[in-house]
């Protein structure tokens, strides 16, 4: 009965299964419950030894008491311990459900003597630190319940997306954020033409418009208010900035969970962070936050090329990839504490910027330089290694 699973046990009481309400009940005081099985266990076991010794006294003697211990100690083990205790804990609720009937009944009838061991006992527990009245902490933590769910058996597409749910916490916005030297965005200092050119030639679903740099954005186009633009005869700079939704900015500590509830109270779907002065580190839309719950939304129309996989069994990668973004595209599993670019892990591995190209081994992973600018990491060719047999007979220890 203790081995039986408490979460489904409580599914079943939900739905009012007569023998789970039983067992629930039965289990909220762990010591009584314990009691009542152990009283009347070891009176049946102390009955048959006492009766067998009996026996052998008067048919052999003295000399049965040794070899008839011997019989019902191995006797006892087999059929009253190792046996059924296997068989209830390989199938807890066929034997739990009907045990239940017959421990009611029996606890109430021996309550006087239950209530005086647990008397006793219960004062030593308590002495030792330990109250049994308090009723077990069931619930699970994050990180037991994502365990859980790998161990569940459960579809891998489902399965990913529920621990993209528990990751949201867990996760800020500059995590999935569009780092700000990956901005492209439209000048609205260029002339009429050009910026209608670039315009048309942009397929992004917010397009950023600033004046002389990125880090002073006006404001986004949306795909929707793209078409209404150019379907309208008056075309001005005057008219483009009245289709413009205005930028918020979202501090970059901001959590996911957080920042998804602030998308549902405003009218816009993208933001800008910033850190704690006030510059841009980046952009986040909604899209990039249900991304990490159900993977990747691709259009269809263009195939990312930052990601580039090579005849060997290697990827080249850009060095501005975010390490959260190669871990979901190639299944791999770089650490996500610390820096969140392939050019910042490979700095800060490194721990200088190279004037040559060099190779590092990251984990069970190899990169090797292939373009350093302008002090960071432009490309990267990057492969899984095997480990050494004797690194995973420690990774064991």
């Amino acid at each position: 009965m203790m081995a039986i699973n408490r979460y489904r046990l409580k599914h079943l009481v939900k739905e009012r299964h007569k023998g789970a309400r039983r067992v629930s009940k039965l289990l909220q005081r762990t010591d009584k419950l314990l009691g009542v099985i152990l009283v009347g266990n070891n009176f049946v076991n102390i009955l048959a030894s006492v009766i067998a010794t009996v026996i052998a006294i008067r048919l052999w003697g003295d000399g049965g008491i040794f070899p008839v211990t011997i019989i019902m100690t191995v006797v006892i083990l087999i059929f009253a311990e190792v046996t059924p205790k296997t068989i209830a804990a390989l199938k807890p609720e066929s034997v739990a459900f009907p045990a239940a009937v017959v421990l009611k009944p029996l606890a109430n009838l021996l309550k006087p003597v239950i209530s005086g061991i647990n008397l006793i006992s219960n004062s030593i527990t308590k002495f030792l630190g330990v109250n049994p009245e308090l009723e077990s902490e069931d619930n699970l933590k994050p990180e037991e319940l994502k365990t859980l769910l790998q161990t569940s058996g459960m579809p891998e597409k489902q399965q990913k997306m529920l621990m993209g749910i528990f990751d949201m916490d867990f996760l800020s916005v500059n995590d999935v954020m569009v780092p700000r030297n990956k901005i492209v965005g439209i000048d609205l200092d260029d002339p009429l033409e050009l910026i209608l050119k670039n315009l048309q030639e942009t397929d992004f679903t917010y397009t950023p418009f600033y004046k002389d740099s990125i880090d002073n954005i006006v404001g986004f186009l949306t795909v929707n208010r793209k078409s209404d633009f150019f379907s309208d005869e008056s075309i001005d700079l005057e008219h483009l900035l009245s289709k413009l939704e205005e930028p918020i900015f979202i501090p970059e500590n901001t959590s996911l969970n957080r920042q998804l509830a602030n998308f549902q109270t405003v009218d816009t779907r993208v933001g800008l962070i910033v850190d704690e002065y006030g510059d841009i580190e980046g952009l986040i839309t909604l899209r990039d936050i249900l991304e990490v719950i159900v993977g990747e939304i691709t259009s269809g129309a263009i195939e990312k090329m930052d990601i580039m996989p090579q005849t060997d069994g290697s990827f080249m990668i850009e060095g501005n990839v975010m390490i959260r973004e190669i871990n979901s595209r190639i299944n791999w599993n770089l650490p996500t504490e610390g820096p969140k670019t392939l050019s910042g892990l490979i700095l800060e591995t490194v721990q200088s910027i190279p004037e040559t190209n060099v190779g590092i081994s990251i984990g069970g992973y190899r990169f090797e330089t292939i373009l350093i600018k302008d002090n960071v990491v432009k490309i990267a060719k990057a492969e899984k290694i095997e480990i050494d047999s004797e690194d995973e007979e420690l990774d064991k220890e």
